[in-house]
């Protein structure tokens, strides 16, 4: 019998069972409505399929430089230029196999084993579980609404020690917060200060309702930013994403995905510099107006039908709903609405793991008229309110 690591013992992401079990309601009853996956129910811009039947046709398409073809990494700069003000070149930029890629390799080639990296809990499980995979300690900072759901200076200065790295994400996953500019400059000056490596999941930005974002890189060069296709740009499975990376760990980040990786897909590479232009832009940005429409849907009928307790969604496109007065296991109570209504949501315990059995998340990345029918199956089914 094969030998298996103690490494490999971490928790499932539990929202990728979510999704097995709504494609087996799809295959058995064909009505599932999968609420709880984060990713846009279109398909990438028309410019970026256009730019991959050409890149078909015309490119080799073989290994590509290890950090990314130049004219993504020139395209990816052009739009940290454009969207956040700050002074960003090609050579910040490495490509990376999704997010997911970059920050793996930011970790490897940050932190040591042992080393402390401070989260926000709630907060994204895969920060937690691959941090816990390389033998990270992971310390979560209980973040609860009277700050956002988002770490402070304050929390920070709590600590007995500065922790190695600090993870931030505005738009947050699951809550959809956004950290004010100003306490996101403070944070990152603390960190530059105290010597703890800030990294910002900016992967969400481009999609928030009347709340800005900010980059850490106005603030810190010193910082990590993380980027992505995937969110605002609509090409989750494409898998590519970027980190804009501190001098100091281009070289060790760009090692280690030659070795790990090689490269980035090369046809996501080629096809992605389409989605930086302006008309995949204004395509885009009519994506951002729907979820606006079903967030406004959302806030206006949740209350009604028993979830009033839920974080200010003021990006993503998802809903943090507290569902404690109706269970204290969201597992078993997501499971049940799955078989009753057919609703797939994600239990909190994938991004909680003090209080996630009484939360739920909600995505509202699909389709305005889908939301709105689960909100109609769930109120008949009497699964939101008290029993």
């Amino acid at each position: 019998m094969a030998r298996v690591s103690r490494r490999s013992a971490i928790e499932p992401f539990h929202v990728m069972e979510v999704l097995r079990a709504a494609a087996e309601r799809a295959r058995s009853h064909g009505d599932a409505l999968p609420l709880c996956a984060g990713q846009p129910a279109t398909p990438a811009p028309a410019a970026v399929r256009r730019a991959a039947e050409h890149a078909m046709a015309a490119e080799v398409l073989g290994y590509t430089e290890a950090t990314g073809i130049l004219p993504l990494r020139e395209a990816i700069a052009a739009h940290h230029r454009r969207q956040d003000g700050t002074d960003v070149t090609a050579e910040d930029v490495v490509v990376t196999t999704g997010s997911s890629g970059a920050f793996a390799l930011l970790f490897l080639a940050a932190f040591e084993a042992g080393d402390t990296v401070a989260m926000a809990r709630p907060g994204y499980p895969a920060y937690r579980n691959t941090l816990a995979a390389l033998g990270c300690r992971v310390l979560e900072l209980d973040c609860g609404a009277e700050s956002r759901y988002q770490p402070t200076v304050a929390m920070l200065e709590q600590l007995p020690e500065p922790p190695a790295g600090l993870i931030v994400a505005s738009p947050a996953n699951p809550t959809g917060t956004i950290i004010d500019p100003d306490e996101l400059a403070a944070l990152a000056r603390w960190c530059e200060s105290h010597g703890t490596l800030l990294v910002s999941d900016e992967i969400y930005h481009g999609i928030s309702f009347g709340r800005p974002t900010a980059s850490a890189w106005r603030t810190s060069r010193e910082a990590v930013v993380v980027g992505s296709v995937s969110k605002y740009f609509s090409m989750t499975g494409w898998r590519l994403g970027w980190a804009l990376l501190p001098r100091a760990l281009r070289r060790p980040v760009e090692v280690l995905t030659q070795n790990l990786t090689i490269c980035p897909p090369a046809i996501a590479q080629h096809a992605a510099v389409a989605a930086f232009t302006p008309e995949a832009r204004a395509e885009l940005d009519g994506h951002v107006a729907r979820y606006a429409e079903t967030r406004e849907l959302l806030l206006d009928r949740l209350p009604a039908l028993g979830l009033d307790s839920f974080a200010p969604p003021d990006g993503g496109f998802y809903a943090w709903c507290d569902i404690g007065h109706l269970t204290d296991d969201s597992v078993a109570w997501c499971q049940d609405v799955l078989a009753r209504t057919g609703v797939a949501l994600t239990p909190g315990v994938d991004f909680d793991t003090a209080h996630g059995r009484r939360w739920v998340r909600l995505s509202f990345a699909g389709s305005t008229a889908e939301v709105a029918e689960a909100l109609d199956r769930m109120a008949a089914a009497g699964v939101l309110r008290a029993r």
